[in-house]
């Protein structure tokens, strides 16, 4: 093949825009926010090429201001998964057929779209529907997401690319083909790049797929599907739907079609999926590909010869951007004994600036977290420490649910290495803080690696590059995403390949080739020029 066959845009990372005051980008986001915070929306089913409006109806509201509702969604019943299902695998005929080439065209157009005209909606959408800041919504909705898009495309290329050895007497060929069957994409609130890329990087790899967002991200999950259909994503491709979660999942599962789920969300129902996937093994046509990303008991440790500042700065933006909602978000710090005063100083002195509000206040670096669920979930554990001898709440530990679903930035600091807010994933803004003897750094390392049955990132602070060497091989096995003197979110596609392993999930790495590679199906093709005509071997002679 030539190279002009593979030769599609290299995929650079977008740059990131600063919404600083009498940036144009602000006055835009804004005027998107203001639009769409003042219209009601009615989000349809999407099936094949119908919009379905069943009547049966939720409606949506923003975490900052849950009595003001922003639209309503239709709920599916079994029958319209069930149409999904078979819309699905109707247009797999064409879909799986079409050039990789015109596949990928399309999602580089929606990469495109994003990054121009759909920019300040899809973020603004962003910003009511999960109540993210500018910054956050920035960082997912345009640029994760375009990285995605882009970034996918070249992987695309370099499996296809990859070719076996032939000789003179021989081709051999490898096709990766699309699964035979359909895609499940189950994607959570969080993060509206994670919402479109589980389905997208599924579909771009010749899969045709069933998608239920999260209820809590209906809102900007429409504004995907607004930029897919305009990109060229033919009708069927993708269809989305919502509702209650067993039924769909359990109609979906029962179908001898489903070939795989792409999933993001609770460590307990990906288990839970696990098993009923198990259960149904004897009914499906193919082993169904089973790729999921869950839950987090993030980590940051810092040795005795780290920078206090860059400890507190990081700890802070790993702890609390996106009100602790992140997979990634740092919840459980270990600190050693010499630093923990000037730690604890500046804590409470940076801590004390962040402001918190709805997030068309540009000056908030806070807002709400996602639902009176979540809500009372944090309360609850934070009204607990305050009880418990083991515990103190030293930073925050206020609450405030009468316009939105407000929990301060939260300090706990626990004398008990296990107690509940360090092994328990709380998604929120909670960090809890153990103080270790500076001499007992192997014997924390070890704590660390044994505290939480998750291991999805972490992050070490130091300037002693034994220390750092130490920590690295100690905690090998601790967390997917390890980040030396950084915090322990933000991968960027490309860069930082995503994911963990124990009960963080499977590790496919999002943001790299071998999430895609899930998502085919090799097949070897060996031609041979001149066969033979004589079963003899020459040692028979």
């Amino acid at each position: 093949m030539s190279k002009g066959f593979f030769n599609v845009p290299k995929a650079v990372n977008e740059p990131v825009k600063s919404y600083a005051p009498g940036t144009p980008e602000r006055e835009q986001v804004l005027e998107a926010y203001n639009k769409m915070w003042n219209q009601q929306i009615d989000v349809p089913l999407y099936i094949g090429n119908e919009e379905i409006k069943t009547g049966n109806t939720k409606t949506m509201s923003a975490p900052h201001d849950h009595q003001h509702i922003v639209g309503k969604y239709h709920l599916a019943e079994k029958s319209h998964v069930e149409k999904a299902i078979a819309s699905a695998l109707e247009v797999r005929k064409k879909w799986s057929k079409m050039s990789w080439q015109s596949r990928a065209a399309i999602f580089l157009k929606a990469a495109e779209l994003i990054a121009g005209p759909y920019r300040a909606k899809i973020n603004a959408a962003t910003m009511i529907a999960q109540s993210k800041t500018v910054h956050q919504a920035e960082i997912d909705a345009a640029c994760e997401l375009i990285d995605f898009l882009r970034f996918n495309v070249e992987f695309m290329t370099q499996i296809y690319k990859d070719q076996p050895i032939s000789d003179s007497s021989v081709w051999n060929r490898l096709e990766q083909r699309p699964l035979e069957g359909f895609v499940y994409a189950v994607t959570p609130f969080n993060f509206t790049a994670i919402a479109a890329n589980l389905p997208a990087s599924a579909a771009m790899m010749g899969n045709v797929v069933v998608w239920k967002p999260s209820d809590s991200q209906i809102f900007s999950a429409k504004v995907i599907v607004d930029v897919f259909k305009e990109a060229g994503v033919p009708d069927g491709v993708i269809n989305v739907v919502y509702g209650d979660p067993i039924m769909i999942t359990d109609t979906i599962l029962a179908s001898p079609d489903f070939a795989g789920i792409h999933f993001t969300g609770s460590t307990h129902v990906f288990k839970d999926l696990w098993v009923k996937i198990g259960t149904n093994i004897h009914n499906y046509k193919t082993y169904p590909r089973i790729v999921g990303e869950t839950g987090g008991k993030d980590f940051i440790v810092a040795h005795p010869s780290a920078n206090v500042k860059q400890v507190v700065a990081n700890s802070i933006r790993g702890a609390f951007e996106f009100q602790g909602q992140k997979c990634s978000a740092a919840s459980r710090a270990y600190y050693p004994k010499s630093l923990w005063n000037a730690i604890k100083t500046e804590l409470e002195k940076e801590i004390s600036t962040i402001k918190m509000g709805a997030p068309d206040d540009l000056s908030n670096f806070f807002t709400a977290v996602i639902h009176e669920g979540s809500f009372n979930k944090l309360a609850s554990y934070i009204d607990q420490a305050k009880q418990d001898a083991d515990a103190e709440v030293i930073i925050g530990g206020g609450y405030d649910k009468s316009k939105g679903w407000f929990i301060e930035p939260t300090v706990i600091v626990t004398t008990n290495p296990k107690y509940k807010t360090m092994e328990t994933e709380l998604f929120g803004p909670v960090l809890t803080v153990y103080i270790y003897d500076d001499e007992k750094w192997n014997e924390t390392l070890e704590l660390i690696d044994t505290t939480s049955e998750y291991a999805l990132t972490g992050a070490i602070f130091s300037q002693d590059r034994y220390a750092i060497e130490e920590a690295t091989k100690a905690l090998e096995n601790s967390a997917g995403n390890f980040y030396i003197n950084d915090k322990p979110t933000g991968a960027v596609v490309g860069n930082q390949p995503f994911g963990g392993a124990r009960a963080s999930g499977t590790n496919d790495k999002a943001g790299s080739a071998l999430n895609l590679l899930r998502w085919v199906s090799p097949r070897t093709i060996k031609e041979t020029f001149v066969t033979p005509e004589n079963y003899r071997y020459p040692f028979l002679k």
